[in-house]
């Protein structure tokens, strides 16, 4: 296994779970009538609840994708392994609903932003695969 590769995948583990987690931890910790007073208008037409669902989803998942590596890479806890990719596909999963959301409330300046962490979130889940293959 090549010790680059493992370097970069960790480190790219870290910073998306750094990511995820705090602003996880914004949604878990700002009542929604806040949210909105900070330009968040989509906390206002969603459903009850949905803002919390939304940060327990990214705190769960940013966990998830630096604890199973690590735990695969240095403990030899190999049974991690799909619980890291499937925290890397909930996360992909969140950014292109909230990517959906801002395109149609024509939000567009919040979409790069979501647009890159999907994409190495992307590419963590793939290089997670191709080092140790689930099959």
């Amino acid at each position: 296994m090549d010790i680059a590769i493992i370097i970069a995948t960790l480190a790219v583990a870290g910073f998306t779970s750094f990511a995820f987690v705090k602003a996880g931890m914004h949604k878990l910790r700002t009542p929604d009538a806040k949210l909105i007073e900070g330009g968040w208008g989509w906390v206002k037409s969603a459903p009850k609840g949905t803002t919390k669902f939304i940060g327990v989803a990214e705190v769960l998942g940013g966990l998830g994708v630096i604890l199973a590596p690590v735990a695969v890479t240095v403990f030899n806890f190999d049974w991690a392994l799909p619980l890291g990719i499937a925290a890397g596909a909930g996360l992909v999963t969140i950014m292109v609903l909230a990517n959906l959301v801002h395109i149609i409330r024509k939000e567009i300046k919040y979409t790069w932003k979501m647009g890159v962490q999907i994409l190495l979130v992307a590419i963590l889940v793939t290089v997670l695969l191709s080092i140790y293959p689930t099959a």
